[in-house]
């Protein structure tokens, strides 16, 4: 979250923040709460003051009338505090709740816009894949290679979901390792993660785990919920710590499922893989100091944009606009795939990597100790290094051949152990 003092000392700014993203949020309450929170804390100590003094009187020799008086002082006290006790604490919830509705300030430099047709490219890394036949569909090539059973998976388990079969479950595998080894050399711990967090987790990293609108499965009664993906749960692996200002910048790769609700996605860029309930990927994060999360955000673009590189697929890099960034995100790059099987070719998001600034370590209270001693918050990023569907959707579309068969990229031979995909004889 935003901090109180920057809300109320940059009211008309962050007015204008919350209306260029297109949220609802209401600053000038925030700012009013704050006020009244704080006033309610001064009164409340000042009673607390008056509670000592009076105290410090009762234990002097006095005459009965005197005692008295400061006894039913004592009380009167000891009641004019329990209400400003109660004022602070439902002043601090409310607060706490219109706080949290406030998005992350967005880079200046953000394109404006509501969504995501309004993003600006910046890049463009190889050129839309050409045949000279008519290309299928990752949803044809699945069924017709044995590799991916969508009808099978939605009489057990539900729409949006899916099995990977045969060399499927390599080419995630593969994927899944090919990213992994890229980030092992690159330095960042490894992790697999678990696929539940508890809600003040997801809160904290700025998921809205309750209402129609959220995107989140919660488990019910127990205070917890299926993660989204891995940036929950590395997010939350620090919380409520100090962290050694030396060992500056953590960077944390977090191996995890993921479930999202995807309630509404709908049209014919949600089916097949692209919009699922449930798929693996590998995350990217990192813990820095302020002044070097402009440097790690473009580092982990890079990262993003190697592991692509690296495969052969034709991609772009957009800036964000701020409508579309979500509320922790002070700045975010996507990275859209070339998917041939879109109406004749389209770009499709595969990865994004968030500057989320100190928005999320306020919210849970991860910080680090500067160099005169104080406590400061820390800056939180994240990155998609590989998501397994979507990635495995780039591949079959951009590698398919006329035959019907699908080349592997070179770069995932050595992991898949195989040069390409053909319907396995039964």
């Amino acid at each position: 979250m935003l901090d109180y003092k920057f809300i109320k000392d940059n009211l008309p700014a962050v007015r204008k923040n919350i209306a260029d993203r297109y949220m609802k949020a209401d600053a000038d309450l925030v700012v009013e709460l704050f006020d009244r929170r704080n006033a309610a804390l001064r009164a409340l100590e000042d009673e607390r003051k008056k509670r000592n003094e009076n105290a410090a009187a009762m234990k002097g020799k006095l005459e009965s009338e005197a005692r008295q008086k400061l006894i039913d002082e004592g009380k009167s006290l000891k009641e004019r505090i329990a209400a400003l006790e109660a004022e602070s604490a439902a002043l601090e919830a409310r607060l706490d709740e219109e706080g949290r509705k406030i998005p992350n300030m967005a880079h200046p430099e953000a394109p404006l816009g509501k969504e995501d047709k309004d993003n600006l490219e910046v890049k463009r890394v190889g050129e839309p894949t050409k045949f000279d036949f008519q290309p299928k569909d990752h949803v044809q090539l699945g069924a017709d290679l044995d590799i991916i059973d969508f009808d099978a998976a939605t009489r057990v388990s539900g729409t949006k979901f899916y099995y990977l079969k045969n060399q499927g479950v390599i080419l995630e595998l593969a994927l899944v390792r090919y990213a992994l080894d890229i980030l092992m050399k690159k330095g960042f711990t490894l992790f697999s993660t678990p696929d539940v967090a508890k809600t003040e987790i997801l809160e904290g990293i700025g998921f809205n785990p309750r209402g129609a609108e959220s995107n989140v499965y919660t488990v019910e009664g127990e205070g917890t919920c299926l993660i989204g993906t891995a940036e929950i749960t590395l997010g939350g692996y620090y919380s409520g710590s100090v962290l050694d200002r030396a060992t500056l910048p953590l960077k944390l790769a977090g191996l995890s499922h993921c479930f999202r609700r995807e309630a509404g996605a709908a049209g014919q860029f949600s089916k097949g893989l692209y919009r699922v309930h449930q798929f693996t990927k590998v995350e990217m994060f990192s813990y820095c100091l302020p002044e070097d999360s402009d440097r790690i955000h473009e580092e982990l673009r890079g990262i993003e944009e190697e592991i692509f590189s690296g495969l052969g697929i034709p991609f772009r890099v957009v800036d964000t606009c701020s409508g579309d960034l979500g509320a922790p995100a002070y700045r975010k790059w996507d990275l859209e795939a070339w998917m041939p099987g879109r109406s004749g070719g389209e770009w499709g998001e595969v990865t994004s990597t968030s500057n989320c600034t100190d928005y999320q370590a306020r919210r849970l209270n991860v910080k680090f100790k500067d160099e005169e001693g104080k406590n400061r918050y820390v800056h939180m990023l994240n990155g998609t290094a590989i998501a397994c569907s979507r990635g495995i959707i780039a591949v079959l579309e951009n590698f398919q051949r006329a035959d019907g068969s699908v080349a592997i990229p070179e770069a995932l031979v050595p992991y898949c152990g195989f040069s390409e995909i053909r319907r396995l004889s039964k």
